[in-house]
């Protein structure tokens, strides 16, 4: 991957095609052998939906990716490329069995600590500090939590596949900014598949990626966040990772805070997500689907951004998108969504006068 515009453009369009093309294979085998993900408990959709969309995503991306190299063989990170690409499809795998046979979350942390252990003994892996114990106690954190941030995403139609097609979007820029062309082919060949299953993922799902696919995509967007490098004017190139994941980080931290202070248990699925709660806030589906995809592209634009500005502008940059957020989510955590909070949202409403 030399990383002349047409490479990235093929990469893209196989990657898409192949996964528009899979998909609907997917659709008919998962009616056919009955994985379907039944509504009832905190699921909101109202038909069985098939589950097998993540092999048509780990497939498209695996199999374009494994093309580009052999027609174009990368001149260096090829050892990387490969264990990487065989931890994504083995965490894929962890997911697809939890689909299938729902297992233990204690399985599937320990599958991305062992994940996030190897990357960091690859050298691939947080290098904040300096220090190998405490980055490789970052690396966990980052790659375990970016990686359950996307599958905490796939709560409604499109908004898991369409918010890693946006990351991988916004690293693939800066990576080709910065020269780093493995990184951006790898980015523009997973954004690729990710629209290219939003086809059929978008409103109303036809079919959903599940466990498999959602981890999949996590893992590769924190691996490739911590592969981006930047000039030396950039101290602070750990906030650009981050702020690539943003919105992500938000409705993983914000699900999370509001569980642990209604006595919940954040391992367990409930409709109190960023999306459920701007639905919940009168917005239709699409629309609030849209509007996190616009927040985590315009975010994207200030990553882009960043990388060319001092060390001063970066700051500020960052501390206004940590603001905005962080005032985003207060106003989002005042929604009513668990019943107590909508009982007592309906007790205040019958006290008020009615009027005229």
């Amino acid at each position: 991957m030399t990383g002349l515009w047409w490479e990235y453009l093929l990469v893209f369009g196989a990657s898409a095609v192949l996964c528009l093309m899979l998909t609907p294979v997917a659709i008919a085998v998962a009616i056919r052998i009955g994985v379907l993900d039944r509504p009832g408990g905190h699921k909101g959709h109202e038909s069985p939906t098939p589950y097998l969309g993540g092999v048509a995503i780990v497939v498209a991306f695996s199999a374009s990716v494994v093309a580009a190299a052999v027609a174009q063989p990368p001149t260096s990170g090829r050892d990387e490329l490969v264990i990487v690409l065989i931890l994504a499809v083995a965490l894929a795998i962890v997911g697809l069995a939890d689909d299938l046979w729902s297992l233990s979350p204690t399985v599937r942390l320990v599958a991305e600590v062992l994940c996030a252990v190897q990357l960091w003994r690859m050298d691939a892996g947080v290098t904040v500090t300096g220090e190998p114990v405490l980055d490789a106690a970052l690396t966990i954190l980052w790659v375990v939590g970016i990686t359950n941030a996307f599958n905490l995403l796939d709560n409604m139609d499109g908004l898991s596949a369409g918010q890693a097609a946006i990351c991988a979007t916004t690293i693939f820029s800066i990576a080709v900014a910065n020269g780093q062309f493995l990184v951006a082919g790898l980015a523009v060949g997973l954004a690729g598949c990710a629209v290219g299953f939003l086809r059929h993922n978008f409103y109303p799902a036809q079919i959903y990626m599940g466990d498999g696919g959602a981890l999949f995509l996590g893992f590769l967007i924190s691996y490739l966040a911590v592969k981006l490098r930047f000039d030396s004017y950039v101290s602070e190139s750990f906030l650009v990772p981050v702020m690539v994941c943003a919105v992500p980080i938000l409705d993983t931290t914000l699900v999370t805070i509001t569980r642990l202070s209604t006595r919940r248990s954040p391992f367990v699925g409930g409709q109190d997500h960023v999306s459920h709660r701007l639905v919940k806030s009168g917005l239709p589906v699409p629309v609030a689907v849209g509007s996190t995809y616009f927040a985590s592209a315009s975010i994207g634009v200030l990553c882009f951004v960043i990388n060319r500005v001092d060390s001063t502008s970066t700051w500020i940059l960052a501390g206004l998108v940590a603001l905005t957020l962080g005032l985003g989510g207060l106003l989002l955590a005042m929604v009513p969504v668990y019943p107590e909070s909508q009982r007592r949202h309906f007790m205040i409403g019958e006290r008020l006068p009615e009027t005229d």
